[in-house]
């Protein structure tokens, strides 16, 4: 399921406008909006893409830390979820204090 950042209404992962209030869920889904901001923060060093235990072998294809422009999209293309996509974004960073 993708959630709008906007109005969090919830959708099919194949979704690609809210239907709620018909917002880019490529830009304003909170997966992409996550993402977007992890890559601006000079604090983010990297991003993890974390899977649950029980997801598909689309899901897991794509577990592990990436640099900030190699992270893929969620979520994930040809998951097979039974609730849809449930893979989130971690960051990590280069230091933890200011």
């Amino acid at each position: 399921m993708r959630t709008c950042s906007l109005c969090h209404g919830l959708s099919a992962d194949t979704e690609t406008t809210c239907p709620h209030c018909g917002a880019d869920l490529n830009s304003f889904s909170e997966t992409a909006v996550s993402l977007a901001r992890f890559q601006a923060n000079p604090r983010v060093e990297q991003i993890r893409v974390i899977v649950p235990y029980k997801a598909c072998a689309a899901c897991r294809a794509v577990e592990g830390t990436y640099r900030k422009t190699e992270v893929p999209i969620l979520p994930v293309q040809g998951c097979s979820c039974e609730n849809g996509c449930s893979c989130n974004y971690e960051p990590v960073l280069n230091d933890i204090y200011p």
